[in-house]
């Protein structure tokens, strides 16, 4: 099962941390990162720009709006996220409870779904999971142990 872990940090949070030096936080994160890693559960994972960096597009109208950032609400953003291969939602759990976030920094935690969520005579569904399977290969390809063609 893969879990998305996504990152909510409130302005408390962001205040926080920036009374912690950088280079501790990347070596907190890097930590539980290589942890992940190392149990080969992580399968992704990116931090995120600023808000003032992103954009929304507003589908409420027609052409739909385009809004640079930032935006008031700090609760409605997310800063970074991992994507975890786990064989449980409780697996997903004690994970996302390891991360060195402090107050003021939440964890959305969530299932992805995947081609058995679909009816399964569903073409694009099929079609995804091709191209799913085709993005396996090439990364076994690409990692150490894997054959590189």
């Amino acid at each position: 099962m893969q879990y998305m872990l996504i990152m909510r940090a409130n302005d408390e949070a962001v205040d926080a941390y920036k009374e912690i030096p950088f280079e501790q936080v990347i070596e907190r994160m890097g930590k539980y990162n290589e942890a992940m890693m190392e149990a080969g559960v992580m399968i992704g994972g990116e931090g995120l720009s600023d808000a003032s960096e992103g954009f929304v597009v507003d589908f409420s109208a027609d052409p739909p709006l385009v809004t640079d950032g930032p935006y008031g609400e700090t609760k409605e953003l997310f800063n970074g996220f991992w994507m975890l291969e786990v064989s449980s939602k409780e697996e997903a759990a004690e994970w996302a409870k390891r991360c060195p976030l402090g107050p003021g920094a939440k964890l959305e935690v969530r299932r992805v779904q995947g081609p058995d969520d679909f009816p399964a005579d569903n073409e694009w569904i099929q079609k995804e999971e091709g191209w799913r399977e085709e993005q396996a290969a090439k990364r076994a390809a690409n990692t150490p142990g894997g054959s590189a063609g």
